[in-house]
């Protein structure tokens, strides 16, 4: 069994960048069905994943966590991310779901 070297939430962006590197012959069928999904549902590159993460840390006061949520899901209109984040059980501004819109949108990270 491998040793746990550190715990890190990381988006499936990030994942997907990780299981590519394995050869599909090396998987066991978790890391396969696992490698499936991501290639299927990351929406972002994994740089491009890590600096958004970042980015919603240090601009609009969001936990890691919530953070990766918002850039796994990546809502594209202020209604999407209103209803995504009204689960947080935390006021955020518009002024604050507007910035992370604009960390979101492919054109501002290049």
């Amino acid at each position: 069994m491998t040793d746990i070297l550190k715990k890190e939430i990381i988006t499936t962006a990030e994942v997907k960048e990780i299981l590519d590197s394995v050869k599909a012959d090396d998987m066991d069928q978790i890391q396969r069905w696992t490698s499936d999904y991501v290639s299927k549902f990351a929406k972002t590159d994994a740089k491009t994943a890590a600096k958004m993460v970042r980015q919603l840390v240090e601009q609009c006061d969001l936990t890691s966590e919530e953070a990766v949520e918002v850039v796994n899901v990546m809502p594209s209109t202020l209604e999407e991310l209103r209803a995504f984040t009204f689960g947080w059980k935390k006021l955020i501004l518009t002024e604050t779901l507007e910035k992370m819109l604009s960390i979101l949108k492919p054109e501002s990270q290049g």
